[in-house]
């Protein structure tokens, strides 16, 4: 019987193709995958750990997350896998940490990272978290409830250039100055405590021309208190070159990022790994000096028309991979 991979609340997007750029890398040893290691660096409900460890019988993950909650689901719906998957509770730039209490090598160690950034339709569903614009909850959206700041927090007791500059910077709303501004003079009243507080300050505040266009109007302001609340792009800063170097030659590293901030650190990051170290203005290429690594992706791939039909948060996801180059060049 086939199952249905919606019935965790998470549809895994472009999974095909992110399996079908980690095999060369899960297979060199064994076609079943055995003896090598993949992170999930993003577990979220295991969609995509859960089809590595049924495409390759001998394969082995290790899967990331900061919500607990995730790695409850995850763990329940991987519990067929348990000699062959491990959940960690752990941020994504932790994998050093991971890798070193896994018994294994911070650098060079495992054959596959995969990155599924943002937050999942798991962590949209449940309203309590306060991630979504389209039901009434506290103004939380920490993915570890642990963690100290919350979104009431950042918009309570910033400064009104500071929330401003983490609306503009994190979810590219034109109108940040001007939403700071509302939210500065509401919270002289009463504070904003729930989503639908926010949302309807929001409604009454952008342009109702400018309402029209581009999607519901709390999205851009929802997805960059999101990304201040969890210090997403930072953690990205940091976990990327954990990654690389992370993966042993020939292995893999496959990003999918939904916002621009993110796919900007991935192209940048992407970027230094695949040039060369050889001194500008030489005529060749000195030995040692090679790019470590290769781009596996023109640019950013992304979903194509009957997957964003069928997965609407398929949409604006850009993929992109790259592979530690092995000695003579094959990856």
């Amino acid at each position: 019987m086939t199952e249905d991979p919606g019935r965790f609340g998470h549809v895994p997007v472009l999974l095909d193709r992110c399996l079908d750029l980690l095999a060369p890398a899960l297979t060199r040893s064994d076609a079943d995958g055995s003896g090598a290691v993949v992170i999930d660096a993003t577990l979220g409900a295991g969609g995509h750990s859960e089809a590595l460890l049924r495409r390759f019988a001998g394969l082995t993950v290790i899967g990331l997350d900061r919500d607990p909650t995730a790695l409850d689901i995850a763990s329940k719906r991987l519990a067929s896998y348990s000699d062959r998957f491990t959940a960690a509770y752990a941020r994504y730039d932790e994998i050093a940490r991971i890798l070193s209490e896994s018994g294994l090598p911070e650098t060079e160690s495992i054959d596959g990272v995969l990155f599924d950034l943002g937050v999942s339709s798991m962590q949209l569903d449940r309203t309590e978290r306060g991630f979504s614009y389209s039901a009434n909850a506290p103004l939380d959206m920490r993915m570890d409830n642990s963690a100290v700041v919350s979104a009431a927090d950042i918009l309570n007791t910033y400064e009104q250039g500071e929330i401003a500059a983490i609306l503009r910077e994190f979810g590219d709303e034109r109108f940040a100055g001007k939403i700071a501004g509302a939210i500065v003079r509401r919270r002289r009243t009463a504070p904003l405590r729930t989503t639908g507080e926010l949302v309807e300050l929001l409604y009454d505040t952008i342009p109702a021309p400018a309402r029209r266009t581009g999607g519901h109007p709390a999205k851009r302001t929802f997805q960059a208190l999101r990304i201040a609340v969890n210090a997403e792009l930072d953690s990205l800063r940091a976990a990327l070159p954990a990654a690389l170097r992370a993966v042993r030659p020939g292995g893999r590293v496959v990003v999918m990022s939904y916002q621009s901030g993110e796919d900007r650190i991935v192209k940048q990051c992407f970027a230094a790994a695949t040039a060369s170290r050889t001194p500008a203005g030489l005529p060749m290429e000195l030995p040692g000096h090679e790019p470590e690594f290769v781009l596996l992706t023109r640019g950013a791939e992304r979903a194509d028309a009957d997957e964003i039909d069928r997965n609407p948060r398929s949409a604006p996801a850009r993929l992109r991979a790259v592979a530690r180059q092995t000695e003579g060049g094959r990856r």
